[in-house]
């Protein structure tokens, strides 16, 4: 990753991501990834040497597509991005804690809390790269992996939608307690990423704040082929 990323990276409007992440649960992100740099992880797909194991998704009945998990060490290019992004995702988590009356439980930065992922035996790396062909989809889930986790995470698109594929809409389903689900239709265009909840966010109510659940997933691929990269901050078991 070169030094433009990382600058691309502390240039970003924190102050209104954290608002947009308050007031919304999602917020998305720039265009952080250059057109190449996305045609180098799409050709990355096919060289296994890069990944510790591939999802066949309509094995698991997860959908209709395939994923695969890169192999530690990651590629320069994810492990900054991670580095990068977490320190000011843990404030956010932080705040979220508070508002729900809770301690604040992420550290700094993203080594010490990868410590206590590996501490409770979660110690496989996570980021993914996700290849939805016509007729694919990703059926509503949570990325949880293990006791410890981390309360966001985020995805970017790696190809344009309308020209190299249409459908495929990032879906976002809030399961509000003693109410009908909130959905949310997300559509990103190539390079640009998403910041969303793991498992839930805190919402305002009449008797101060409140949880609301969160799973997300991918609608139907009418044509063409999908790509995506998806940071996850915390390892599995």
């Amino acid at each position: 990753m070169s030094d433009s990323h990382i600058t691309s990276l502390a240039d970003l409007n924190w102050a209104e991501l954290h608002q947009t992440l308050d007031e919304q649960g999602y917020a998305k992100l720039p265009r952080l990834l250059s057109a190449p740099a996305c045609t180098n992880l799409i050709a990355g797909y096919t060289d296994e040497t890069l990944y510790r194991k591939t999802i066949d998704m309509s094995r698991y009945r997860f959908g209709n597509g395939e994923y695969k998990y890169y192999e530690a060490p990651l590629p320069e290019l994810l492990q900054q991005f991670r580095e990068g992004l977490y320190p000011e995702l843990a404030k956010a988590a932080n705040r979220w804690l508070k508002l729900l009356n809770q301690s604040s439980a992420y550290p700094d930065t993203l080594t010490s809390f990868l410590d206590q992922c590996h501490e409770a035996g979660q110690t496989r790396t996570t980021p993914l790269i996700l290849k939805y062909d016509k007729g694919g989809y990703n059926c509503l889930h949570q990325d949880l992996y293990g006791d410890v986790y981390f309360p966001f995470q985020v995805v970017f698109a790696l190809n344009q939608r309308e020209d190299d594929y249409t459908g495929g809409e990032f879906l976002l389903i809030e399961q509000r307690p003693r109410a009908q689900s909130r959905g949310h239709v997300i559509t990103l265009n190539q390079g640009e990423g998403l910041i969303f909840p793991t498992q839930q966010r805190p919402v305002a109510g009449a008797r101060g704040y409140y949880r609301v659940t969160l799973r997300h997933g991918v609608g139907t691929i009418t044509s063409g082929t999908r790509y995506s990269m998806g940071l996850i901050f915390h390892d599995a078991k």
